[in-house]
């Protein structure tokens, strides 16, 4: 091509970029020689760069562009790396696949050589590996390279093979021996390998492994063994489900059992409870065949018999019932093991131990025999008898001593550290919570009191260096014209918008609007927390390095984000002593943070008054006000809930939950818009909230004096989350125990929803929250009770999850504070109309608070359920129950109701 026309060429290139034409882009650089291509490239990288700094309303164009851009740059790129490197930058990714077909023609010119090494650099690139499977496979079939074995081309090859026809796929696929064992080195498992049906699914990845493993395309020990490594290896469950159901259709021979004995115990002890079900299973096998030895059955019943899940803690007391009747001389070394199970919290786990160790007490020595007769003492007061004629008084020798509550220490107050004294200090604040290396709010507190001190006395000094700490921040950027982007758009991003503030890199009219024209909030409560959060970091913004701003009358003074009263006035006192009046949002936080409870909060009161300040007053009249801005909360009846459910989707309790808000004139008409929301008018609120309320720790800190009215705000995304079996929804309580102000209704609808939680961990935040409360005297046990039996019978909060939350809470040593909620609760309960499914399990808990804590009380409809026939759970737990709370012998000290 003569160098006019080549000329010629390379500016069509370039245009049929800039417009976005990428399928015109293959002809035109067919066109072009070596030569031309590199001419072209510098042009190509210049476009690119160029269009990163679009703004977000050019993304339809800025979309067209980069895809022609991918195209022309792998073309117009001689080396491998450079060209992997530009298929796979993350601002030209291909999100609808359309430049696969593009990309394989405009290197269908290149050495196999050279394009294996571009699919081996792709396959390294996750994203690239795993959404363009396509275009890497297709590259590795044309270069006839290695199958790469990274986890994004197997996340690719196993979505791309997963369909009707996956057994037909695999079996003429000559890379599936090659990528099903790497499978199993994988951190997750596939998801198209977890969730594909059931076995007689066509799209069943374990049966389809297990029928080529049949037919031996695949080696099925190489599977087996591949499947025991990741059980043992441990994980989510999800990622378990695969390994665990081909290993299941695989079977295992004698020797493969034999051979991984050690793994068997090992899954058995700590693997997630169906993979202990099916290693516990094959063990059993091996014993019953006689290939497990006393010492390995030992090895295995101790942690066993200290897991929660009773199905197998029964099935393994089955087993050493087995071992123990087959093989003489066994009990010695096995019945302590078992004596371990006399501590679990179910009682008829415990009974069946109890009665084990009796049939074979007499085949061990006295010193077995004492060691046993110790373990006794874990035993529930239940058991009491049956342990004393079977060891003797020894047995219950601690049984007359005086009961006493056991309940956490009343969590102190911490004081926040003051701000950074010098300019490099804070740098190291702020740098940690801009990058997201604390979330404590404190921490947050302090770096932003810092940087508006240090902005007002130190400026030049601050900005050289936030200007070298900060050189890579997203907001330190521009365009290419030279003006300031406007990256803050969308919101604050925390501290980062007054940082950026102080460096001019913010638009004037970002803040100004942002300030001024700050968004209305109806009725969720988490967008008004964010908006609070962030209207306090807009007027810093605003404000910063002014002399309108010299400190934040906000900081808090406790960790909670509470301010002590004195110091708030002292700190009014110093904007008055300066002529400067408070910006109206930091003083509008300031109010609602000071602590009312606060022994010095009535002088603080007086000396603020005495200040002479609007703000001052305005603060003696806060600090005499109504404690709480709580709005009243009820829950409408249930039938209502179940209109909205059959037009709009379950969501029953938030349906319920009406909020009727107090109007307090002093935030509406004194506070910034922002805060006028909290004040209120008198409507009930129905509206739907469909937040994620998430983990949002600035949240507590808006309200830290005033935790009943926080609760309220924070109830409709606990409604929410439990109905939805949401995880990390329970954060919240912790700041409402800690806090101060009234304890009402909203705290105690938040802790009894909490209990109710699905997830474990958000169970034992309530359960340290209601033990928190009743530390500090502030838990109203019957009515938590009676909250707790309505969301039960409603069947929100489910009996065997809120059973689990007691048994935590009474395991602490609080058996009395637990039987006390517990007893408000079960009067409904077992009053119901319909049967509480799994009341048996809460009525056990119950049982044992009160034989350890010897209450007393008459529990309505309680005889008459004891008094049915039949022996389930339900009527023995009520038997049982009955019975103790009649006791007439009670040690002294003890408790009753």
């Amino acid at each position: 091509m003569s160098g006019g026309n080549e000329e010629t060429t390379v500016r069509s290139l370039l245009v049929a970029v800039r417009e976005g034409r990428a399928e015109d882009v293959p002809g035109l650089l067919k066109e072009l020689g070596s030569a031309g291509r590199k001419t072209a490239l510098p042009e190509v990288k210049a476009l690119r760069t160029e269009v990163r700094g679009w703004d977000w309303e050019r993304w339809h164009e800025q979309t067209k562009v980069q895809r022609a851009l991918r195209v022309a740059g792998a073309g117009c790129h001689t080396g491998a790396a450079a060209a992997a490197a530009w298929i796979g930058g993350r601002d030209l990714f291909d999100w609808d696949r359309s430049t696969t077909d593009l990309l394989l023609d405009v290197l269908s010119d290149r050495e196999p050589a050279w394009l294996g090494d571009v699919a081996q650099r792709l396959a390294e690139r996750p994203a690239v590996a795993q959404d363009e499977y396509r275009l890497v496979h297709e590259l590795v079939a044309r270069s006839g390279c290695a199958v790469p074995t990274a986890d994004g081309y197997i996340l690719g090859w196993t979505a791309e093979m997963t369909d009707g026809t996956l057994l037909e796929r695999l079996r003429d696929d000559p890379q599936t021996p090659i990528l099903v064992p790497r499978i199993f080195d994988m951190i997750e498992t596939p998801d198209r390998l977890t969730w594909s049906g059931g076995p007689g699914s066509p799209t069943h990845w374990p049966t389809a492994l297990k029928a080529l493993a049949d037919e031996g395309v695949l080696d099925r020990a190489t599977l087996v063994t591949g499947c025991v490594a990741r059980l043992l290896r441990g994980g989510r469950p999800r990622d378990l489900r695969f390994p665990l159901t081909l290993i299941q259709l695989l079977g295992t021979d004698v020797e493969e059992r034999r051979g991984r004995t050690a793994e068997w115990i090992g899954m058995a002890a700590d693997a997630p409870s169906p993979v202990a079900a099916y290693a516990q299973e094959v063990l059993a096998g091996l014993a019953a065949e006689g290939w497990l030895s006393v010492q390995d059955l030992a090895e295995m019943t101790g942690p066993v018999l200290f897991r929660t899940e009773k199905k197998l803690v029964r099935a393994q007391l089955s087993l050493l019932a087995k071992e123990l009747r087959r093989v003489p001389g066994a009990a010695s070394e096995l019945l302590p093991l078992v004596a371990d199970a006399f501590g679990h919290a179910d009682t008829g786990i415990q009974e069946r131990a109890l009665k084990l160790v009796g049939r074979h007490l007499a085949e061990v020595d006295e010193r077995v025999r004492e060691e046993l007769a110790g373990a006794a003492a874990a035993l529930s007061p239940a058991h009491r008898q049956e342990a004393e004629e079977l060891f003797g008084a020894a047995a219950g020798a601690d049984d007359d001593l005086p009961y006493e509550e056991i309940l956490p220490p009343v969590p102190e107050p911490r004081r926040v550290a003051g701000p950074a004294e010098t300019v490099a200090e804070l740098i190291e604040d702020l740098v940690a919570v801009s990058k997201g290396r604390t979330d404590a709010p404190e921490e947050f507190e302090r770096a932003l009191d810092g940087l508006v001190r240090h902005a007002h006395r130190r400026r030049e000094e601050l900005i050289g260096a936030v200007e070298a700490a900060f050189a890579d921040a997203f907001w330190m950027e521009k365009d290419p014209d030279g003006r300031n982007r406007d990256p803050f758009h969308h919101g604050t991003y925390g501290v980062d918008v007054v940082l950026a503030a102080l460096m001019g890199r913010v638009r004037h009219e970002r803040i100004h609007h942002a300030s001024v024209h700050g968004r209305r909030v109806d009725s969720c409560a988490h967008l008004g927390m964010d908006r609070v959060v962030d209207a306090r970091l807009w007027e810093a913004a605003s404000l910063i390095g002014s002399e309108r701003l010299p400190f934040l009358l906000a900081a808090p003074t406790w960790h909670t984000g509470a301010i002590e009263p004195s110091v708030l006035v002292e700190r009014l006192r110093a904007y008055r002593d300066a002529g400067i009046e408070p910006a109206p949002v930091d003083l509008a936080q300031a109010l609602l943070r000071v602590r009312k409870a606060d022994p010095s909060a009535q002088d603080a009161a007086v000396r603020a008054a005495e200040l002479g300040t609007p703000a001052g007053a305005r603060l003696a009249d806060w600090l005499t006000a109504d404690a709480s801005l709580a709005p009243a909360v009820r829950l409408l009846p249930r039938s209502h809930a179940e209109d909205k459910t059959k037009r709009e989707g379950n969501w029953r309790l938030m349906d319920r939950l009406v909020l009727k808000i107090r109007e307090r004139r002093a935030v509406r008409e004194e506070f910034p818009p922002m805060f006028q929301w909290l004040g209120g008018a008198d409507v009930e609120v129905t509206h739907r909230c469909t937040h994620w309320i998430g983990e949002q720790q600035h949240w507590p800190g808006v309200l830290p004096d005033d935790r009943e009215t926080l609760a309220t705000w924070l109830l409709r995304g606990l409604a929410v989350a439990v109905e939805w079996d949401q995880r990390g929804v329970t954060w919240g309580l912790t700041a409402l125990a800690e806090s101060d102000g009234p304890v009402g209704p909203a705290t105690h609808l938040a802790v009894a929803i909490g209990l109710g939680c699905r997830h474990a961990e958000d169970r034992l935040t309530a359960v340290d929250a209601l033990l928190v409360l009743a530390a500090r005297g502030d838990l109203d046990a019957p009515r938590l009770g009676g909250t707790l039996a309505g969301l039960v019978g409603e069947g929100t909060v489910k009996p065997n999850r809120l059973a689990d939350a007691s048994r935590t809470a009474a395991a602490t040593g609080a058996y009395a504070t637990t039987w006390a909620v517990l007893a408000g609760a079960l009067p409904d309960l077992l009053a119901a109309e319909k049967p509480v499914r799994g009341l048996g399990e809460l009525l056990a808990v119950a049982a044992d608070c009160v034989e350890r804590c010897g209450a007393t009380a008459e529990i309505p409809a309680l005889d008459a359920v004891a008094e049915r026939g039949g022996s389930s759970q339900l009527v023995v737990q009520a038997r049982r129950l009955r019975k103790a709370l009649r006791n007439p012998s009670l040690p002294d000290g003890q408790a009753s109701t």
